[in-house]
């Protein structure tokens, strides 16, 4: 994908960004920065397959906020003024993201300086306030039981009705894009396989993409075949891990035990695919790493045998009245609010919001094969499992596609030791969280100087807040669950 680099005034950009993104098609990617002296905008033409970048330059380390106009920026603002201390004036609530009290006040890592002006105590973190006669406020977290990672959950309700939630993150912050910036691109795959786990596969792949993209590389048929079947067999593994976790907050137990049981076959069919039941250490820019040419046959017939059994247990768990009763009409966003964040993958499919990656933009083999794309217009809880399900049993009728046409020959081809200078590489991957996004530029001599990641949970953390409005205290984990964010997605 050639990337066309727009210089375009910052105070001009606000209205051309509004006048871009209410025309149809036209999607808001990414708001970050290189190395701080500047403003880069990823604009996503869903009409035209195309992606444009928007270089605006920065006199000061201050900006006119793009949040009172534009909703989906106030998250990337907030990491900007976490990570290169740009700040994003008059921002309607403006909080560190990721750098809580204990980091210096001056600390910008991103910035090539390291730290800029600022002032004292503005590390200090407040929770919005609700006020009123019965109001009262749960602490949740960040130390939660159960094996999950960290964040914090600030109830304000009244009586057993949640009347807001404000979540904070950043308590697994690794310093990932970083330490991207500063390795070899020979190593980078194996930290980004690491940054969030449960999607090794996707990060991989949008990893891969971008480099090859900077290389003007192409990839053999057969390893774009293996990188999507890889894909495909993550959504599979994480959609029903997703289910299994609905099922076991509503006590349906005997759902969520066979689902679970399910879940270590879709892991296998990974370990047929890669010797590994998470992917790690498959795909590389360039290729895959081994060729499972032999495994095939055996991971065709799982792959059936898998389908044939989630069936009736997916559809005793659709069926049960007790499952409509707690999911239906529970933990809604709707159509317009949908959009208005940008929500991405099974949270925004299930608002009515027709957006698939593999649709649109290349990488395995995507989007000239593509799976039929779900879509749920009443954006609550059973809504997301529904899109769940129907995605569930297309990958694996995929999966049987790709199998049966899996090409022969090559599985990689090498890319040069050293990068083009002062290049852009781009990978866009639909994940089973929704769109996964790599962004990276290399300077004069070739080398990695700006690795930016943008999980689909940075889309979708507002979504959790706004579903778990005017609904029971009780309800929540199951809002929860049925988005399934990621903590480590967000806390690179």
């Amino acid at each position: 994908m050639n990337i066309d680099i727009t210089p375009i005034d910052c105070e001009l950009r606000q209205d051309a960004l509004v006048s871009w993104l209410n025309q149809p098609g036209k999607r808001l990617g990414l708001i970050t920065s290189i190395d701080g002296s500047q403003i880069v905008t990823l604009l996503l033409d869903t009409t035209e397959n195309t992606a444009t970048l928007w270089e605006s330059q920065l006199s000061e380390h201050r900006y006119s906020s793009l949040t009172p106009r534009i909703t989906q920026a106030h998250w990337m603002e907030r990491t900007m003024w976490d990570m290169f201390g740009l700040e994003p004036v008059n921002h309607p609530r403006l909080k560190h993201n990721l750098l809580h009290e204990p980091y210096d006040e001056k600390l910008c890592p991103l910035n090539p300086e390291g730290q800029v002006s600022a002032p004292d105590g503005h590390r200090q973190y407040h929770s919005l306030e609700v006020k009123g006669d019965g109001i009262y406020e749960i602490p949740v977290g960040p130390i939660h039981a159960g094996i999950i990672e960290p964040g914090h959950f600030h109830f304000s309700c009244l009586g057993e009705i949640i009347f807001n939630l404000e979540i904070r993150l950043g308590y697994v912050h690794r310093g990932v894009e970083k330490r991207l910036a500063e390795m070899n691109w020979q190593k980078q795959r194996f930290l980004v396989e690491a940054a969030a786990s449960d999607s090794a596969a996707a990060y991989a792949l949008a990893h891969a993409v971008a480099l090859e993209n900077i290389a003007d590389l192409a990839v053999p048929e057969k390893a774009q075949h293996l990188r999507s079947l890889a894909l495909e067999i993550e959504r599979v593994a994480m959609h029903i891990s997703d289910l299994t976790g609905l099922a076991a907050d509503i006590g349906f137990l005997a759902i969520s035990s066979s689902l679970g049981r399910l879940r270590g076959a879709s892991l296998g069919m990974a370990d047929l695919v890669s010797g590994n039941r998470f992917f790690r250490g498959f795909i590389c820019p360039g290729g895959v790493i081994q060729d499972p040419d032999h495994r095939l046959s055996k991971l065709q017939a799982a792959a059936k045998a898998l389908k044939k059994e989630l069936e009736p247990v997916i559809k005793s768990f659709l069926a049960n009245q007790v499952v409509l009763d707690r999911m239906e009409k529970t933990g809604k966003v709707s159509e317009r609010l949908a959009r208005d964040f940008g929500l991405v993958g099974v949270a925004g499919r299930a608002s009515n919001q027709a957006y698939d990656a593999r649709h649109h933009f290349a990488a395995g083999v995507y989007p000239l094969l593509k799976p039929q794309m779900a879509i749920e217009t009443n954006g609550d809880v059973f809504c997301r499992a529904k899109i769940r399900v129907v995605e569930l049993i297309e990958s694996l009728s995929f999966i049987d596609m790709l199998l049966e046409t899996m090409p022969a020959g090559p599985i990689s081809t090498s890319i040069p030791a050293t990068l083009p200078a002062n290049a852009v590489g781009l990978g866009i991957v639909e994940g089973h969280r929704g769109e996964l996004i790599h962004l990276v530029f290399t300077d004069g001599h070739g080398n990695c100087k700006r690795y930016a990641i943008k999980d689909p949970s940075i889309n979708n953390w507002t979504a959790l807040a706004i579903a778990a409005r005017n609904n029971l205290v009780s309800d929540f984990p199951l809002c929860n669950k049925s988005f399934s964010l990621s903590y480590s997605g967000h806390d690179l």
